[in-house]
């Protein structure tokens, strides 16, 4: 049966080996046969730079090379950073932050999901600075443990910021959804990044329209598949 498989918010780290191990099994198991993965965004807790020499990353792109079937990946707020010359070493393929897919007589908006978080006008201010070109290639001039140490107190302010905003605060906005839909013309919309993984029906372009979330890996892995005959959110142990 031909499918497409779509992942988020892996989060993948050293300090996290069941997540990796986790991630390394569904390879062997979900993607033979498989048409696609498209990879959404934080499939890395964080990303320096495609010259940390950290050996989880030699490892992940060595499993995702050696995949039989293509794998795309659309950067997340953790990962963004991450270049063609890790893209090329894993086999995979760049997208835009948004990309429309026509699968199996569907239309679908992929993104990874934290330009709808909207109403997080704080998150969405330190978004635009650091997704500017100049800004990034300065931090990569930099030296790694310098990279380093930045990284690390970057996490820990985001930490501590999350942890007064409000649930709803740091969810989508109804209305960036539909707006997103509505430009693109698309019925369906998959994303990632509020770990909130969910099935929403909805109006869009004067038609019914479903909004699928993908759950991050925390305890169990999370997986939306694309068939001829549907649209699934499936969960699954490690």
């Amino acid at each position: 049966m031909s499918r497409t498989l779509f992942i988020a918010d892996l989060h993948l780290c050293q300090e996290e080996p069941a997540i990796t191990a986790g991630f390394l099994r569904f390879l062997q198991r979900e993607t033979p046969g498989a048409d696609a993965l498209y990879i959404l965004g934080d499939l890395f807790e964080a990303w320096i730079g495609d010259d940390d020499p950290d050996p989880l990353h030699q490892q992940i792109a060595a499993a995702l090379r050696a995949l039989p079937l293509p794998v795309y990946f659309i950067h997340g707020n953790r990962d963004f950073l991450l270049g063609k010359r890790y893209a090329r070493a894993s086999g995979m393929t760049l997208l835009p932050e948004e990309q429309v897919l026509d699968l199996y007589g569907k239309r679908l908006l992929i993104m990874h999901g934290d330009t709808l978080c909207t109403d997080d006008e704080g998150y969405q201010r330190f978004r635009r600075k650091v997704h500017q070109r100049w800004l990034q290639r300065l931090f990569l001039a930099l030296p790694l443990r310098l990279r380093q140490r930045i990284a690390l107190r970057m996490r820990d302010s985001s930490k501590d910021a999350n942890s007064q905003k409000s649930a709803s605060i740091m969810d989508v906005n109804a209305q960036a959804v539909i707006d997103a839909m509505q430009r693109r013309r698309v019925q369906w919309l998959i994303h990632g990044h509020t770990h909130r993984p969910a099935v929403h029906t909805l109006t869009a372009n004067g038609q019914p329209a479903q909004r699928l979330v993908l759950g991050a890996w925390h305890s169990a892995g999370s997986m939306i598949e694309v068939t001829p005959a549907g649209v699934n959110l499936i969960h699954f142990p490690f």
